[in-house]
C-alpha cells in the first residue's frame, strides 16, 4: 500500500496536504497521527508542525483492472480496457484483435475470467461491487442470439404444443430468455434442474 508522511501547521492542514499529494479524497485513505502540533515557547521557539501518516487504501475498481491486465498480459494479447458505468454496476469493455479465445465457446471463458474479476473488486469493497466484462460487443450480440432462439422455439411450442427444454444456461443467459418470453401471450417459461445444468423449460400458457 502506498503511504506518505505530510506536514502541516494542524492535523487537518496535514490531511489536506496529503490528500492533495495523493489526489484521492478522505475516504480513500486511512490517517495516522504520527506527531501533534505544539507551539513552543511564545509560541516561536521549539514550534512543531503537525505529522501525519496518510495510506492509500486499494480502490476495488482499481484492483479489479489491474487484475484483468495481469490476465491479459499472461495471455500475450494486447487489450484496451475502456471503463463504462451504468445504473447496475460498471461494464469493463474488452478491445482489440485475436479476442476469441477470450471469448470461448458461447462466452464461457469470458464468464470465468468475469466471475474471476468480480471476486477481486469484492474483496476489496465493504458494499457489493457488480462488474460485466464484455469483448467486442459479444454480451450484445449473444442476448440478440437467445432473443431469436426464444422466439423460433416459442412458436414451435404453440404450433406443437409440446414443451420445450432447452440445454443448460448460465443463469445471466436464463436471465435473458425468460425475461424476453415474459410477455408472451401463449407461453410461459420456467427452470429446471441443478446448477451447472439447471435448464430453462418453455411451456404453453
Amino acid at each position: 500500500m502506498k503511504k506518505i508522511v505530510v506536514t502541516g501547521k494542524t492535523i487537518d492542514e496535514a490531511v489536506k496536504n496529503g490528500l492533495g499529494q495523493l489526489g484521492v479524497p478522505e475516504e480513500r485513505v486511512k490517517i495516522s497521527v504520527l506527531e501533534q502540533p505544539s507551539k513552543g515557547l511564545f509560541g516561536l521557539i521549539g514550534a512543531k508542525d503537525a505529522r501525519v501518516e496518510l495510506e492509500l487504501l486499494p480502490d476495488a475498481l482499481e484492483e479489479a483492472v489491474a487484475f484483468l491486465q495481469e490476465v491479459l498480459r499472461s495471455m500475450k494479447l494486447d487489450v484496451r480496457i475502456e471503463q463504462k458505468q451504468d445504473k447496475d454496476g460498471t461494464q469493463l469493455h474488452l478491445h482489440g484483435s485475436e479476442l476469441g479465445m477470450l471469448i470461448g465457446r458461447r462466452g464461457q471463458t469470458l464468464d470465468a475470467l468475469q466471475y474471476l474479476v468480480n471476486i477481486v473488486a469484492n474483496r476489496f469493497s465493504d458494499r457489493h461491487v457488480r462488474i460485466v466484462l464484455d469483448a467486442e460487443q459479444f454480451r450484445e450480440r449473444r442476448t440478440k442470439t437467445l432473443q431469436e432462439l426464444a422466439d423460433r422455439l416459442a412458436e414451435r411450442v404453440v404450433r406443437t404444443r409440446k414443451e420445450v427444454v432447452l440445454e443448460p444456461m448460465s443463469p445471466a443467459e436464463r436471465k435473458v430468455i425468460h425475461s424476453w418470453l415474459q410477455q408472451h401471450d401463449k407461453v410461459r417459461t420456467f427452470s429446471r434442474g441443478d446448477e451447472p445444468n439447471r435448464r430453462i423449460v418453455i411451456v404453453l400458457r
